[in-house]
């Protein structure tokens, strides 16, 4: 594990350098065959090669996946050979035709995930019609969703497109191909909140497939075969019957966990102001999450879907093109090596690669940020942070009505018979009357003051929301996201003009129109300090020596 761990960091640190003596160290650690570390050694050598299209890489990764018996090994290496050959579109056919064609299911994933990689964000009709085909026509599930999920790498720019594309495969009954058109449509539509994804995505919470339990399936007969008794049932376990039954009601858990993944990439950043499903999803994320009997893989995926949806603090998005309109490459590879999760659960850190601040800095000529204020020409609470989460309330208990005994009962009677007999005087009824219209006058003029303030309180409401301004002044540096960077413009009497326009984002730098006028200048948090030998505190000393009785 110590080597496994090793061998993705030093891929991740080199990644695109196309360094050979790295490169040599991972194969070293691949040839040693082992099935933990050779997985890792795979993927790193992709990344360190990533669009290198190094043809020496492409011929020992290839001849490798197929000598070896491991399918650990095999999956790094389908990994990383697609990465060697990110952005090389048509040089990458010859690889792609090959892979396409070979009897190994693995290596047809591979094929499909070169795709993805080779022609990522081009949209091709070519590569689209391809993993279209692979999708409704390969014997193995896996391949089928491979070659959905990829669908999304191609498609993120026009990521209008992508819902017509996948909405037929959304409802096929293969439980693999509803997965990866779910993914797809988090990929490609990641951060953009389209409704029209965000409607394909949403029936797939409510699928009765995810919620079958497999012990169930074991110790139960399944529903679908006649009513044979338990030992029919333990020898037909292998039956080709008994494998149809249990397809039909298969322990397909993770297309909830699909859904709930893929609606976190979607609604990323967004309040109910922009998206009115944001507060439904994550209360469907709650409840996955709190209920005991749910399957641990969607409470899997509601965990790092709630996390998707508040990743750094709300202050980040996920985006596979650059602010310029480019490819970003870090943003690909992170969401690419994040799908295989579904092998290998520690692959889920690499979507921390596809995280992109959203923010507004503006620097001066000195590279510092000096005091200035930026205007937002939207209402204050559309671009928002979501409300925090509320504890939950404490419920009354009900007052459980006594139960009362036959003896009791009875003993209370006679002296009601008692009481009876006795016949009160005229000037207690008229003192009782009175009191009890004074009480009712106390009734209605509490229950009166209670509407008032109600009333009050909503007129108040009310007033706040009406008197919400139309534009926000924002401090620099600030959070600011896509959507709102074009709603983003400078005061009229600011120092301070951009060199750039300022609805690009990120850092803009600013020109100072009153050189002979005083800056003034942020002042920098303190560095954290990094605790070291002489900060430590002192152990506590050890236990006074003491005898052991063993008393039998």
């Amino acid at each position: 594990m110590v080597r496994h761990g090793g061998c993705l960091g030093l891929g991740l640190a080199a990644m695109g350098t196309a360094r050979e003596d790295i490169y040599n160290q991972l194969k070293d650690n691949l040839y040693h065959d082992d099935a933990v570390t050779g997985e890792a050694a795979g993927l790193s050598m992709g990344l360190v090669m990533l669009g290198s299209f190094s043809s020496t890489a492409i011929d020992d990764m290839v001849a490798y996946a197929r000598e070896t018996k491991h399918e650990k090994i095999l999956r790094g290496l389908a990994l990383g050979i697609s990465l060697v050959m990110y952005s090389r579109m048509e040089e990458a056919d010859a690889l792609i035709d090959d892979l396409f064609r070979d009897k190994d299911p693995n290596l047809r994933i591979c094929g499909m995930y070169t795709i993805a990689m080779a022609y990522c964000g081009t949209g091709n009709n070519k590569a689209i019609k391809q993993l279209l085909h692979v999708a409704v026509s390969d014997v193995n599930d896996d391949v089928r969703r491979a070659a959905v999920v990829s669908l999304g790498f191609l498609m993120f720019r026009t990521p209008e497109q992508c819902p017509s594309v996948v909405s037929l495969l959304s409802e096929s009954y293969n439980p693999h191909v509803r997965y990866g058109a779910a993914i797809a449509l988090g990929i490609s539509c990641a951060g953009t909140g389209l409704k029209e994804a965000v409607s394909i995505v949403e029936p797939m919470t409510n699928d009765p497939v995810n919620y079958v339990r497999q012990v169930r399936r074991i110790v139960q007969p399944p529903p679908t075969l006649p009513s044979y008794n338990f030992c029919q049932f333990i020898t037909l376990r292998n039956s080709d019957i008994f494998r149809k039954s249990m397809f039909t009601e298969n322990n397909t858990c993770f297309c909830l966990q699909g859904a709930l993944i893929a609606s976190s990439l979607l609604l990323i950043q967004h309040n109910d102001h922009t998206n009115s499903k944001v507060s439904k999803f994550r209360e469907i994320y709650s409840k996955v999450i709190a209920d005991k009997h749910e399957d641990q893989m969607a409470k899997f995926g509601s965990i790092i879907a709630q996390g998707i949806l508040d990743a750094g603090g709300r202050n980040v998005t996920i985006s596979l093109q650059s602010r310029a309109g480019h490819t970003h490459m870090m943003s690909v590879v992170g969401l690419l090596v994040f799908t295989h999760y579904w092998y290998w659960f520690p692959l889920t850190h690499f979507i921390s690669l596809a995280f992109t601040p959203t923010c507004l800095i503006g620097l001066n000529s000195d590279v510092k940020m000096p005091k200035m204020k930026f205007i937002s020409n939207a209402k204050p609470s559309l671009f928002a942070y979501p409300e925090a989460l509320k504890p939950p309330k404490k419920e009354e208990r009900e007052k459980v009505t006594k139960a009362v005994l036959s003896y009791s009962s009875k003993a209370k009677k006679t002296k009601k018979d008692a009481t009876e007999k006795e016949e009160p005087m005229d000037v207690d009824n008229t003192k009782s009357q009175k009191e009890k219209e004074k009480g009712n006058e106390k009734e209605k003029d509490e229950d009166s003051s209670v509407e008032k303030d109600k009333s009050e309180k909503k007129d108040a409401d009310e007033s706040k929301k009406e008197t919400e301004p139309d534009t926000q002044m924002l401090d620099n540096p600030s959070r600011v996201m896509q959507a709102q960077l074009k709603l983003i413009s400078l005061p009229k009497d600011s120092r301070y003009s951009p060199l750039k326009p300022v609805s690009v984002g990120g850092v803009i730098m600013m020109r100072n129109s009153r050189v002979d006028e005083p800056e003034e200048l942020l002042e920098p948090l303190p560095a954290a300090k990094t605790p070291s030998m002489d900060d430590e505190e002192d152990e506590p000393e050890p236990p006074e020596p003491f005898e052991y009785v063993d008393e039998d």
